[in-house]
């Protein structure tokens, strides 16, 4: 019986490299259709022509009026992977205010309500009528599950207790701001859906019937109930891969009732029409302005806490209400930077910030003092580290 002959090393470990190549390919391949699907769709059709057909369109994509100008992309990966300061993450546990559907059966008595969920995750309740704002219930804000910057904290408001609501506004695209899994997971309740042009694409490939979605370009209104619904300008830019930047439409909105108007800013720098928006739809009885995610590498695409407080006096607001922070890592600065800033600002300019827990709700014109819950770490002020926005003046 002749005796079997066992392959030579090389050979014993060329194909072991083989197999882990072609494991490592199916993979890659698995994460990439993965992906795709969390990256939506590219807008197409009677979509497509109604955002060539808009006055923000430009050499085939939308853009700002004001110029975009950021720093080289080589230094912004550099900073972002080497630099940043310290606490760019809590040490300990946020805390955060636990809610349930039970705490929205008493109306607001003033009328007007906001329930802060971290980030620009807001619940609003204004004139009868519930309006959830950028959803982000998501364990990441990334097309995949197992990768991208995570919650600080679990929502203070879990999805099975959220309670019924009118309709959901999306400032624009960013992982951030339109989260898959959330889509999804409200697409049982039948909700009306009001976005920027273009972000429709993305809600209908995940299952959102055409008929739950409006979308709206700057200064287009819709009626929700007896609120109208005011997409605003706004100075950001949009996408979810590398290929389609720019390729929806970003805005703000104003959300106006019969006797109170909110002002929610979205993603964006400082920008000349926030004159207009503030003559035109204001004045506000609450803004909800982006104060955080800031750096002078992108000035221009994020308002940063001195010119948030700027953009809300601009749009003619009462009280302020700071988002876009405390809940994911996103840029350079602390984690409590932005409202320690905006405090700041807030105090030499005399504005009234409301400054809740996540969960916390607030209504403006019954709030006291607010609690300084974030703990006492290390921040840059605005002189150790500005962010203005390009093409607009500072104010002397």
């Amino acid at each position: 019986m002749t005796a079997k002959v066992k392959p030579p090393l090389w050979r014993r470990l060329l194909n072991g490299l083989l197999i882990f190549i072609a494991a490592a390919l199916l993979g890659m391949v698995a994460i990439w259709i993965a992906a795709l699907e969390g990256m939506g769709a590219r807008p197409e059709g009677a979509r497509l022509a109604a955002m060539q057909a808009s006055p923000q369109w430009r050499d085939d994509k939308f853009d700002n009026p004001l110029p975009r100008i950021d720093a080289p992309a080589g230094k912004m990966i550099r900073a972002l992977a080497f630099g940043g300061a310290p606490f760019r993450k809590p040490t300990d546990a946020v805390p955060v205010v636990a809610r349930t559907k039970s705490d929205y059966d008493e109306p607001p008595a003033s009328g007007l309500r906001v329930t802060w969920l971290g980030h620009s995750i807001l619940l609003l309740e204004i004139d009868g009528q519930r309006v959830l704002i950028d959803p982000v219930w998501g364990a990441r804000t990334s097309p995949v599950s197992f990768a991208g910057p995570k919650h600080f904290f679990p929502p203070p408001l879990p999805l099975s207790e959220l309670p019924e609501i009118d309709a959901v506004i999306i400032s624009h695209d960013h992982y951030d701001h339109l989260d898959m899994p959330t889509v999804k997971a409200l697409l049982a309740r039948g909700v009306r859906w009001i976005v920027p042009l273009g972000v429709g694409a993305h809600l209908v490939k995940w299952g959102v019937p055409e008929s739950a979605i409006t979308e709206l370009d700057w200064w287009d209104d819709v009626a929700v109930g007896g609120l109208t619904i005011t997409a605003t300008p706004a100075r950001h830019f949009s996408g979810r891969s590398l290929t389609d930047q720019s390729r929806t439409l970003w805005a703000g909105y104003a959300i106006t009732g019969s006797a109170q108007r909110v002002f929610y800013s979205g993603d964006t720098a400082l920008h000349d029409e926030f004159v207009a928006i503030g003559e035109r739809l204001g004045p506000f009885d609450l803004t909800m302005i982006e104060s955080g995610a800031y750096s002078a590498l992108w000035a221009d695409v994020h308002l940063g806490p001195e010119q948030a407080v700027l953009a809300h006096k601009l749009v003619r607001g009462a009280v302020m209400l700071p988002v876009h922070w405390g809940m994911f890592d996103l840029a350079l600065h602390g984690w409590t930077e932005p409202m320690e800033r905006v405090l700041v600002a807030a105090d030499s300019q005399q504005v009234r910030v409301v400054s809740p827990r996540p969960g916390e709700m607030v209504e403006p014109s019954l709030s006291g003092v607010q609690q300084r819950w974030w703990p006492a770490v290390a921040w840059q002020t605005v002189g150790e580290a500005p962010a203005w926005s390009s093409g607009v003046s500072r104010p002397r």
